[in-house]
């Protein structure tokens, strides 16, 4: 199975910036898109942002457009996320996910992404 790992979560004040990572191993061939999703307490885990591994076409939740970039390095088979202007509200669990279709960066629901990540946590202080 495809194993995701991510890292570069903690602590950080409104308005500064943190890079998460996800790094893929196992049978990557399976994954054709990688996605992040977060879950902040008392809501839904929602998506994030998306990319396919491809073509590099990428997927933003309103809530982070211009302020997140999601990108990838098919070399050492790794994805991050750039989160610039943190605010309060990013705070949550972000987790790493595969998807066995690059349609799955644009059909976001949880149900067409196959792996996920342990999760890594990101707090912003205001």
């Amino acid at each position: 199975q495809v194993q995701l790992v991510e890292s570069g979560g903690g602590l950080v004040q409104s308005g500064g910036s943190l890079r998460l990572s996800c790094a893929v191993s196992g049978r990557a061939f399976s994954s054709y898109a990688m996605g992040w999703f977060r879950q902040a307490p008392g809501h839904e885990r929602e998506f994030v942002a998306g990319i396919a591994w491809s073509d590099g076409s990428t997927n933003y939740a309103d809530s982070v457009k211009g302020r997140f970039t999601i990108s990838r390095d098919n070399a050492q088979n790794t994805v991050y996320l750039q989160m610039n202007s943190l605010k309060a509200e990013d705070t949550a669990v972000y987790y790493c996910a595969s998807a066995p279709t690059a349609l799955a960066v644009w059909a976001c629901r949880q149900e067409n992404w196959n792996f996920w990540g342990q999760g890594t946590q990101v707090t912003v202080s205001s």
